[in-house]
């Protein structure tokens, strides 16, 4: 069972990265420029890849690209076929990748929170620093 899933992580990462070769150098539709290749899941048979992609533009372009991805699809097949040497080559699906995305918001939202639970800790600071120098001795 090792060897299998070592031979299936090989093939899926060599077609990740003919496909973002593939991509860059060969496919000519603009749509499809500024993409970037984050994942690739095939099934057992090999008949079928999941390719997983985020944009640089943002998620506005996504339909457009994904046009021009599913248009381009079937010559990145015969590329991949020409380059990779297994049994079934498999029909690609493309599929926009969100973690980027999401990553990036969230990571803004807790830097939102640590700067608001900053300015909280300062606030309170100097608020017992007044108390604290309200002239009755107490410290």
């Amino acid at each position: 069972m090792p060897k299998e899933y070592s031979r299936s992580q090989r093939v899926v990462e060599q077609i990740r990265r003919e496909l973002a070769e593939l991509i860059r150098l060969e496919v000519k539709d603009p749509r499809v420029g500024f993409i970037t290749l984050t994942d690739v899941e095939i099934t057992p048979d090999y008949a079928h890849a999941k390719v997983f992609f985020t944009s640089m533009t943002g998620a506005a372009d996504v339909p457009e690209i994904l046009q021009g991805l599913r248009r381009a699809s079937g010559f990145l097949r015969r590329e991949l076929g020409r380059r990779i040497r297994i049994h079934t080559i498999p029909e690609l699906h493309f599929h926009y990748d969100r973690s980027v995305e999401e990553g990036s918001r969230l990571s803004k939202l807790i830097d939102e929170v640590v700067r608001e639970d900053e300015a909280r800790h300062l606030d309170e600071a100097a608020d017992n620093g007044a108390a604290d120098d309200d002239g009755s001795g107490k410290s």
